[in-house]
């Protein structure tokens, strides 16, 4: 294997030189530079990572902590963490390890000088989880409820998302509206269900626990609440999972026993994923764009990385947008994407009703 002495002896410069060029340094002639690199290719070279963030005090790599990697909610937040940090010359250190404190802590442990900063997705972090973080390391958290003025944090408008698709229902008639909770604990179930209870109480509706149902955010925990909402009488006339895994898990519930959507029960998530639009009928839900919630975590990353001092900490809030198909039984507000689209939902040429689509503003999760 060429080391860096090869390199610098076939090309007839310092090893310092070379080191400058894979370093990025500006002090070398483009047409020296050329010919290290030239010769590096020859002799099939490759810097070492470790002993160059030594010197540069850089590992070009951002370490990503997220509670899960399966589903389409995490497919496209990962794939904007991963293109926003590539486009700025960093790789990303991924990993599933935020099931408790201790758990987290050790995965923390772990990417200690490994990488230059963390996003950290964790929704039922609290904000003295964060007590044992080292406090040189820039930290970005992704939907978590921790509101300490020293973290950087983006959240989801989730409270106001799930109010305005429960106003939706029960502008269609709905009285007896069911949710689908997410996880015990975790921040955006909990705005979600504060949301959906404030739609009730603003329609005049008394919230029913009855009709509040445990769930997971899993296309497995849609399907056994709807079983249990299936069965009681009187049964709701509208279900809303507190994200789409959940309502596609219901609307196969559903259909199995042979209650059609929308007819006999209208059907809403959150979240938006691709396969929402595909569903049939097509899943009426509330959008969060969750490639741009990944891409601006990392830009708040980066900015901490690379300002330090001059950085000023701050909370961002994602706005999110009621989308309206079939499920529910209103007008369809858009079309699915033709075949080979890059998945960003067509506008119909029809204008959707007024209470189809309504945006969300960025002055608070209220």
């Amino acid at each position: 294997m060429a080391t860096i002495k090869d390199v610098a002896r076939e090309a007839s410069v310092s090893i310092a030189t070379v080191s400058r060029v894979f370093n990025g340094a500006n002090v070398v002639r483009e047409e020296t530079a050329r010919r290290v690199r030239d010769v590096a290719a020859s002799l099939r070279y490759a810097p070492h990572g470790g002993a160059r963030s030594l010197i540069t005090s850089r590992t070009n790599t951002l370490g990503v902590l997220l509670p899960d990697l399966y589903g389409e909610f995490f497919s496209e937040l990962i794939r904007g963490i991963d293109l926003t940090a590539r486009r700025s010359g960093y790789h990303i250190l991924l990993s599933r390890s935020c099931d408790g404190r201790t758990e987290l802590e050790e995965a923390m442990r772990s990417m200690r000088g490994r990488v230059d900063g963390v996003l950290l997705m964790s929704p039922d972090l609290g904000a003295d989880s964060l007590l044992n973080f080292p406090l040189n390391l820039p930290v970005v958290l992704l939907c978590s409820a921790s509101k300490g003025p020293d973290v950087d944090s983006v959240i989801i408008q989730n409270c106001r998302g799930a109010r305005e698709v429960v106003e939706h229902l029960v502008s269609l008639g709905h009285r007896r509206i069911a949710i689908i909770k997410g996880a015990p604990g975790n921040y955006d179930a909990a705005e979600r269900l504060r949301g959906y209870r404030e739609a009730l109480r603003g329609a005049g509706i008394a919230p029913d626990q009855s009709l509040e149902r445990p769930g997971d955010f899993t296309e497995a925990g849609g399907y056994s609440a709807t079983l249990e909402l299936l069965a009681m009488k009187p049964r709701p006339t509208a279900i809303f999972g507190a994200n789409d895994s959940m309502a596609i898990g219901a609307m196969s519930a559903l259909r199995e026993s042979r209650v059609r959507v929308p007819e006999d029960m209208a059907v809403a998530g959150f979240d938006d994923i691709p396969l929402a639009r595909y569903m049939d009928p097509p899943l009426s839900s509330v959008r969060v764009p969750i490639s741009d919630l990944g891409a601006r975590a990392v830009r708040m990353l980066l900015h901490g990385i690379t300002h330090k001092n001059e950085h000023t900490r701050r909370r961002e809030r994602v706005s999110t947008e009621l989308v309206v198909r079939r499920s529910c039984g209103a007008p369809c507000a858009e079309r699915p994407p033709p075949s080979g689209d890059s998945g960003i939902a067509l506008k119909s040429r029809h204008r959707a009703p007024p209470t189809a689509r309504r945006n969300t503003t960025i002055s608070g999760d209220t």
